[in-house]
């Protein structure tokens, strides 16, 4: 496959605290080493693009060096943390906006939607605003005209077509917004949390249209979205922004499941391994502890849809009476449930294995956290907290079924009768 957009290099910067670039004394500054044929002097500062920390520099690198290509047909996702710089890279990439540093090189149309109702006059009616944001967008007015009515059909607003936007809801914007920029047929469509918006019908069309624009169609897309099944579901490859830069660059899986770890600072990932001074104290010793899905390696993605097995490894040489139990936390650190093993484990002198099974479909997505603790039935004799952290990923579904996240750390599937 060819490729259809180069990115080399894109940084930008941003000044904090004012409107515009700067003061009139930078501007000028700039000017003077710029006819002398020098760099401009405040690309050499700038803060990280932390959004949390607080400022120390006027200036802040939205975006620093991006790197990546995209081939003809490709779905790329952009994915990462609000603030991590992907609206940006977007609005680069659609020539909204200048990079600071870098060049990018695209072959063909771009058709960007990059919010909700972009390019629509609240004044003018939905049918209006076709024209005005096809107009924007590059079509030409029998380009509009031959499509009309499939772009109303596809928005699902016909009954509002002829009723000014400003009485839309940000639904139906969207809707229509979404469907201008499908069906004008571009050779890169630019998409950036379109699906946030919609209800599961509108997401199911979405996806469907993106599918046929790359599929059949052999177009490019580029996605941004929070909606990681989404994400699994629709691209082929991703990219993970963090503070502006790139981390990770992988297939679908991969930069979900990268994604997903970022900030886990509590706890190992999937698999502890205790050191004898940590155990000095007991009259045990344990070894490790895992988490892992069934039939798979410990580290590989966990999918809603697997079994999930909490592995134990240990010695009892001295302890009468031993019982673990586990906490499991949600990521604000809320205690959802603790399991105790029924039985009691005594003397046992040589490494043994103890096996914790959860079903699948328990665990709603998300990340969890784990402390293993250990009692004689009466008191408290060991406790680790946070000592591992674990992610459970939406397993793919068909178009047409809701593809979010809903609330709470636990989705189970119960028998309806």
């Amino acid at each position: 496959m060819n490729t259809i957009l180069t990115a080399r290099n894109i940084s930008k910067q941003y000044r904090l605290g004012l409107v515009g670039t700067g003061t009139l004394s930078h501007d000028l500054n700039r000017f003077l080493h710029r006819i002398r044929g020098k760099e401009d002097p405040y690309l050499k500062i700038g803060a990280e693009n932390d959004r949390a920390s607080k400022a120390k520099e006027d200036y802040v690198w939205a975006l620093r060096d991006i790197n990546f290509d995209v081939k003809e047909g490709e779905v790329l996702g952009i994915i990462g943390k609000n603030g991590a710089g992907k609206s940006t890279l977007l609005k680069i990439l659609s020539r909204v906006t200048m990079p600071t540093t870098g060049s990018i090189k695209t072959k063909g149309r771009i058709a960007s939607l990059l919010e909700v109702g972009t390019g629509f006059h609240p004044e003018l009616t939905g049918r209006e605003n076709i024209y005005l944001n096809g107009a924007i967008l590059g079509m030409t007015k029998s380009e509009i005209q031959e499509k009309e009515e499939e772009i109303i059909d596809f928005s699902g607003c016909a009954m509002y077509i002829d009723t000014p936007v400003k009485r839309y809801s940000s639904g139906m914007r969207v809707r229509l917004a979404f469907a201008v920029a499908a069906h004008l047929e571009p050779d890169i469509l630019v998409v950036d949390e379109v699906l946030a918006v919609g209800d599961a019908e509108f997401q199911k069309k979405a996806i469907g249209k993106m599918k046929d624009i790359s599929g059949t169609g052999g177009r490019t897309v580029l996605f941004v979205s929070h909606n990681m099944a989404a994400v699994k579901s629709l691209c082929t490859r991703g990219v993970v922004l963090e503070n502006g830069t790139s981390v990770f660059e992988g297939s679908a899986e991969e930069s979900v499941d990268y994604y997903l770890k970022m900030g886990n600072k509590k706890g190992a990932e999937y698999l502890r391994y205790f050191t004898p001074d940590e155990c000095e104290s007991f009259n045990f010793r344990l070894y490790s502890f895992g988490v892992k899905a069934a039939n798979k390696e410990f580290g590989s993605t966990i999918l809603r849809s697997d079994k999930i097995e909490f592995h134990i490894e240990f010695d009892n040489y001295y302890q009468e009476k031993l019982l673990f139990g586990l906490r499991f936390k949600d990521e604000k650190g809320e205690i959802i449930f603790v399991t105790t093993d029924s039985e009691f484990i005594s003397f046992k002198k040589t490494k043994t294995k103890l096996k914790l099974e959860i079903p699948n479909f328990f665990f709603n997505q998300g990340v969890f956290f784990v402390d293993i603790q250990a009692n004689d039935g009466r008191n408290l004799l060991m406790r680790f907290s946070d000592v591992l952290n674990f992610s459970v990923v939406q397993e793919t579904v068909k178009e047409g079924y809701w593809q979010g996240k809903t609330p709470g750390p636990l989705k189970p599937n119960f028998k309806w009768i």
